[in-house]
């Protein structure tokens, strides 16, 4: 499928007389996976049972809260979780910023104006990070932040439109553990034994993140709670 696809990209560059090299071939190439993985995310999940449904949990670092305003993403971090596993392999990248991030983001998430001068651009980061989700349901501590620049780059940088299914780890806790009013990833992890690490590191976040979504999949499950859907009902029961 991949070659065939490079291939019909060649004819088409030879057809109307221009060269496109092996990087213009590959990207277009990515792009053809990152416009099927979107279809394919859009399919309904909410029956696949957990131990059955591909998670990819992530993280971003950005040098602030408003992507309509400048600021824009620095490094993103994920790793594969399936069922309570959570697996070996990870993804992480950071970004060649637009505009340099301000001294006290460098100093929260230890990245440095040099390692980020020599990062790649965010549109093809962006597509590897696709191409490592696939069409996985998406995961994310306090997700808006994420859903809200990663909206804003998927449309700015690849014009197309967020389509993921992006969940909330509130979305298990407030069923497993809904007597419980914790907010920040470290009062999660401390309350349920994850080792913290290399805290706004985006890779060490994703994981702890992924650690705790994996152990909130057993609770769910113990109290009878199998799939997507059923966590859905139960919310709007209690509602």
């Amino acid at each position: 499928m991949m070659n065939s696809m490079m291939q019909f990209m060649r004819q088409l560059s030879n057809r109307f007389g221009f060269a496109m090299s092996a990087a213009e071939t590959g990207n277009a190439a990515q792009m053809a996976r990152f416009r099927r993985f979107q279809k394919e995310a859009q399919l309904d999940v909410l029956h696949i049972p957990f131990a059955q449904l591909p998670i990819v949990v992530f993280d971003l670092e950005t040098s602030g809260f408003h992507p309509d305003q400048g600021d824009g993403i620095l490094s993103i971090g994920a790793v594969k979780v399936t069922g309570n596993e959570v697996h070996n392999d990870h993804f992480y990248e950071t970004i060649k910023p637009k505009q340099p991030p301000c001294e006290e983001v460098l100093r929260l998430t230890g990245l440095s104006l040099q390692e980020l001068d020599h990062s790649p651009p965010i549109n093809d980061v962006l597509l590897r990070f696709y191409d490592f989700a696939g069409a996985a349901t998406l995961v994310a501590h306090h997700a808006a932040h994420e859903r809200k620049f990663m909206r804003h780059a998927t449309w700015q940088e690849l014009g197309r439109t967020f389509t993921h299914r992006l969940i909330d780890t509130t979305f298990l806790t407030n069923i497993t553990a809904a007597h419980q009013q914790f907010q920040t990833l470290d009062e999660w992890c401390d309350a349920y034994g994850i080792a913290i690490s290399q805290r706004h590191h985006a890779l060490a976040d994703a994981r702890m993140t992924a650690k705790l979504w994996a152990k909130h999949i057993t609770l769910a499950e113990h109290a009878g709670y199998y799939c997507l859907g059923d966590i859905y009902k139960e919310l709007a029961l209690r509602k």
